[in-house]
């Protein structure tokens, strides 16, 4: 077995607890499916062992989770004399989910496995950020990707959408999105209406989080902190494999802690946040102001970059003040949090070690205790990916089987 048992202790089972036999079932399957998550591969004498279920009801649940397509029996496990025991493995490819972020503009789209792995993307484009605008373009995407799934593909276990902003994830309603000006949109019974699949809604950073706790850099932590430097800044921190949300769903918002009393005016109506002055746009627009060039120029992060590695000495200054800034909130964070890792996706990435090693520096120069690693996450459509994870996590998850709204 690899480390992340002993690093989780022994699972837990629910067979000595007194509930009734459906939920125990349903609780040990989850229990199993997340072991075999972890773990990748396991055979079911690993999993007696590591849950404390005997071999009966390990087999009985194995059973029905082969039969109805969840898991897989791999190729058996050399070994000794006798009888090698035969590993089972998740069946990723065996199902289907479908992530939409929404962004300025444009809905990020992408079809996937049960893992979250892309198998095919796309980009929809709206012209303004009602939700009926938005909603037509998500039902658009949804049909594109249906049509592109690969020939044999499972069955499509649902869709989950993302957006920045406050959101009642069991209810499927944005509360507030300041970017969009959406208010009480119940947005995720309004596109299941229309695709006729489950839907499940988060906010962005919250979804990414939970990918990442699911099949990320996450999976093998008990505490992480996924962090977010896009558009917008956000965190958010997983204990024990649950997504910290708040009383009111605004945990982690640390976009909008003041980094400046009177600085830019942010988003949110208030002047001084710190995504004001650092999130990806922010800090191009601050080089393009220094630079002179013309606000018609198409100027990104890309050619900041570039201009920086070239020893542009306002790109680097800009960069390094940049990540002093963002690493010394991360550091008050740490010491409320106290993570393991922190995971550090975004637009923002791109920039490499020219705004992570200032970063890490003001981690260790401000943290109490030795300060977590901090790792990007450079993939491809993370956030789509991070969006899929919502639709995949019922499987694993107990607590949300399903939306709150049946299909």
């Amino acid at each position: 077995m690899t480390s992340s048992l002993s690093a989780y202790g022994k699972a837990k089972a629910y067979s000595d607890v007194k509930i009734d036999q459906q939920t125990t079932r349903a609780m040990n399957r989850r229990l199993i499916l997340n072991l075999i998550r972890r773990e990748e591969q396991l055979s079911r004498a690993d999993i007696a062992a590591a849950t404390g279920l005997s071999p009966a009801a390990v087999t009985f649940v194995v059973s029905d989770l082969i039969s109805e397509g969840y898991l897989i029996e791999g190729k058996t496990i050399p070994g000794g004399g006798g009888r090698r025991p035969i590993p089972l493995e998740i069946n990723y490819a065996g199902h289907l989910a479908i992530g939409i972020k929404m962004n300025v503009g444009s809905l990020e789209c992408v079809l996937t496995d049960l893992s979250t792995a892309t198998l095919s993307s796309l980009t929809i484009e709206f012209k303004d950020p009602s939700p009926q605008s938005v909603l037509d373009a998500a039902e658009k995407a949804v049909t594109r990707l249906q049509r592109l799934a690969p020939e044999g593909a499972g069955l499509l276990t649902g869709v989950g959408f993302s957006m920045p902003g406050t959101i009642d994830a069991e209810r499927g309603i944005c509360i507030k999105s300041h970017r969009f000006f959406w208010e009480n949109v119940p947005f995720a019974s309004m596109l299941q209406e229309r695709v006729n699949v489950p839907v499940w809604m988060e906010d962005d950073t919250l979804a990414f989080a939970l990918a990442q706790h699911l099949f990320g850099l996450g999976r093998q932590h008990r505490v992480f902190t996924a962090v977010a430097i896009g558009v917008g800044i956000g965190c958010a921190t997983v204990v024990d494999g649950k997504v910290q949300r708040g009383a009111h769903g605004d945990a982690g918002k640390i976009g909008h802690s003041m980094h400046m009393i009177d600085g830019p005016l942010c988003e949110c109506g208030r002047h001084g946040c710190l995504q004001a002055f650092y999130s990806e746009p922010a800090i191009v627009e601050r080089w393009r102001k220094a630079m002179g060039l013309d606000k018609d120029l198409a100027v990104n992060r890309y050619a900041m970059k570039e201009a920086a590695l070239q020893g542009d000495s306002i790109a680097r200054d800009i960069l390094q003040e940049a990540g002093e800034g963002i690493g010394l909130h991360l550091a008050r964070m740490v010491a409320v949090v106290d993570p393991e890792i922190i995971i550090v996706g975004g637009e923002a990435v791109s920039f490499g070690d020219l705004l992570f090693n200032p970063m890490r520096k003001a981690l260790e120069l401000n943290c109490f205790t030795p300060p977590p690693a901090l790792v990007p996450d450079e993939r491809d459509n993370f956030w789509s990916s991070g969006a899929a994870a919502l639709a995949t996590q019922g499987l694993f998850n107990f607590e949300m089987t399903t939306p709150a709204f049946p299909a």
